[in-house]
């Protein structure tokens, strides 16, 4: 896995660096010419070979001759590298890895994680991991194949109708996670009104549900389950669960 040694990768979530670095991994190993990749990334991220080359703490002649050719760019060079693009770029709030995931459509604003399950889950290994209960009597009806968890608050501000339909993955047989809430409405009467439901919804944090969440659940099928695990160890739980 790359970029796990950079500082401060929370600032964006660690789905889109993971994407990101695989995307910038994947094009120099595939490269008939890894050298001039490694320059192009370089320079997309706006680093002067000698500014890299300082913070992988190697020589601007040994970056040079990577560049050039001269030396097999193997995994070891390949994370050190992108650990550098993704320091450097830190600083500045990720604005250059923010606008690369959106070029690859892998980043909405508003998604902590996302992720497909190796195996479908059960309803009952569901709440296990959440540590949640059930709020509504439905019975799940479809699989659990995957999973988003999304800030409420900044997904109601930044998703559009199209990003909404993102947001959903692979599939829309998934768990949506729904944090900073403080009823549970408002969330709820979104899926109402969409045309893609998930298979499971959790309201993270929620202190009082609003009946009325609790009614649409039924009515659409949909287990509503509540869940005030650290939102963190949800994502280590379900990533236990995933493909990567």
């Amino acid at each position: 896995m790359y970029c796990l040694g950079v500082a401060g990768l929370r600032d964006l979530p660690k789905y889109v660096l993971e994407y990101v670095a695989k995307r910038i991994a994947g094009d120099i190993l595939l490269s008939d010419n890894p050298g001039s990749i490694i320059r192009k990334w370089r320079e997309i991220y706006g680093l002067s070979q000698v500014d890299a080359a300082r913070i992988m703490g190697v020589k601007p002649s040994v970056l040079s001759d990577y560049e050039r050719g001269k030396r097999f760019a193997g995994r070891g060079f390949i994370r050190r590298f992108i650990d550098s693009l993704f320091k450097h770029d830190s600083s500045r709030d990720w604005i250059v890895t923010r606008r690369v995931a959106r070029l690859l459509n892998i980043y909405v604003e508003g998604v902590l994680d996302i992720g497909e399950f190796k195996f479908p889950l059960t309803l009952d290994e569901l709440l296990i991991i959440v540590k949640g209960y059930l709020l509504s009597s439905t019975t799940l009806h479809r699989p659990i194949l995957g999973y988003t968890i999304l800030d409420s608050v900044r997904a109601v501000e930044a998703l559009t109708a199209n990003e909404y339909v993102k947001v959903m993955g692979a599939t829309s047989d998934r768990v949506v996670v729904f944090t900073n809430i403080t009823r549970g409405r408002s969330v709820m009467v979104a899926v109402r009104v969409s045309p893609v439901k998930p298979s499971a919804i959790v309201l993270h944090g929620i202190e009082r549900i609003d009946p009325l969440a609790v009614r649409i659940a039924c009515i659409e099928s949909i287990p509503l389950i509540a869940s005030r695990i650290r939102i963190d160890d949800m994502i280590r739980r379900f990533r236990r669960k995933t493909l990567i």
